[in-house]
């Protein structure tokens, strides 16, 4: 583990990651990646224009990454040809093996996909995306990436459809794999007849909200269930350890105690 947290260290001193990734990155967190896509929603909303947001699901994208594509990625990020050995040496003396009802399966070698679990995992995948992403990739908050959670935006449902297709293509290619039933699209500020987006020919489910980043983003652009939801946290938090219920009276003063809160800071 030490091992590892050395190399990270030495690859993040040479390895410049783009603005538009906010996972695992210093000074950056999930409260960064949510509060710059509600200042873009909440202009839009403001300005009675439409927002088109598509989120895009990667099927499995830890264990998709091909290992040819991870040595290329780093190489090409900067990395000096030592590390690129070390994390090679690393991934060369992986083994497994499948536990099923009659037993195990005898050892064999991994030769795809990045280590579950290991403090390396994260920066490679980012440095992974980067690279991948180098082409189609926008400014942020146009696209936005966490880890392997994609928010591309766009003023025009056509673009942001042409914006999804060009992913796609970037991605799929090198190995990875956009999920068609995952992924999903919202409008902001909707005006009738809008029209829903597609990939390669199929419908993209269209959805009013979306949970991102544990989040819950609207397509009206407001934040009552967010607000809800802090609020139920927040209540939750003054029950004391061992207690599994509360007086229902107790319950409802502490919710309008901390909306009113919340309200007041609006």
């Amino acid at each position: 583990m030490e091992l590892l947290r050395v190399v990270e260290a030495r690859l993040r001193k040479v390895v410049e990651i783009c603005e538009q990734q906010y996972g695992f990155m210093p000074r950056k967190s999930t409260t960064d990646a949510i509060f710059a896509l509600r200042i873009l929603m909440e202009k839009y909303r403001d300005g009675q224009r439409e927002l088109h947001c598509v989120f895009v699901d990667l099927e499995k994208a830890y264990d998709r990454v091909p290992r040819e594509e991870l040595w290329y990625c780093m190489r090409k990020s900067g990395v000096a040809e030592k590390y690129v050995r070390v994390v090679q040496d690393m991934y060369e003396r992986s083994r497994t093996v499948v536990r099923c009802a009659v037993g195990q399966t005898e050892e064999f070698k991994v030769e795809v996909g990045l280590h579950q679990g290991s403090a390396l995992s994260p920066f490679l995948f980012a440095m992974v995306m980067d690279q991948l992403s180098e082409e189609v990739r926008q400014e942020s908050p146009w696209t936005m990436m966490f880890a392997d959670d994609i928010v591309i935006c766009s003023e025009s449902r056509e673009q942001v459809e042409e914006n999804l297709e060009r992913w796609r293509f970037a991605l799929e290619r090198r190995g990875m794999k956009v999920s068609r039933s995952k992924t999903e699209y919202m409008c902001v500020n909707e005006r009738e007849g809008s029209g829903t987006v597609r990939l390669q020919g199929e419908e993209v489910k269209k959805v009013q909200e979306f949970k991102y980043l544990g989040s819950t983003v609207q397509s009206n652009g407001e934040c009552g269930k967010e607000v809800k939801n802090i609020c139920f946290i927040l209540v939750m938090e003054q029950v004391p350890q061992g207690t599994s219920q509360m007086h229902e009276s107790h319950l409802k003063y502490l919710s309008c105690k901390y909306k009113s809160s919340l309200k007041s800071l609006s």
